[in-house]
């Protein structure tokens, strides 16, 4: 029933900028707190942001300063501003939402090049 569908990953240069979206189908007041997660080649999965349902934030401090996530209640949609992207960043962006169970979407591959 839970559907998440990222958007918005792509190609960018060191220093770029991009915005990463979840839609989610129905209302995601439902959740308790939606996030971002990554995962680069041979790496696990990691954190990189979240937000509760009263809208506190939560990041990576890999990402602090540079990330912002942010959700729309009205669109039903998470996101995920990047700036200053780093070659490190380079990962497949994954969206994850938790009622009483966690769910996630299919992944947005963002890479970072030169």
């Amino acid at each position: 029933q839970v559907q998440l569908v990222e958007s918005g990953g792509g190609l960018v240069q060191p220093g770029g900028s991009l915005t990463l979206s979840c839609a989610a189908a129905g209302s995601i007041l439902r959740f308790v707190a939606m996030g971002w997660y990554r995962q680069a080649p041979g790496k696990q999965r990691e954190f990189v942001a979240l937000i509760s349902t009263g809208g506190t934030a939560t990041y990576a401090e890999s990402v602090k300063g540079r990330f912002t996530i942010s959700r729309d209640t009205t669109k039903n949609t998470l996101s995920l501003q990047m700036s200053s992207l780093k070659l490190e960043d380079t990962a497949v962006y994954y969206c994850n939402a938790h009622d009483f169970s966690d769910h996630w979407g299919q992944g947005t591959q963002v890479t970072v090049s030169a």
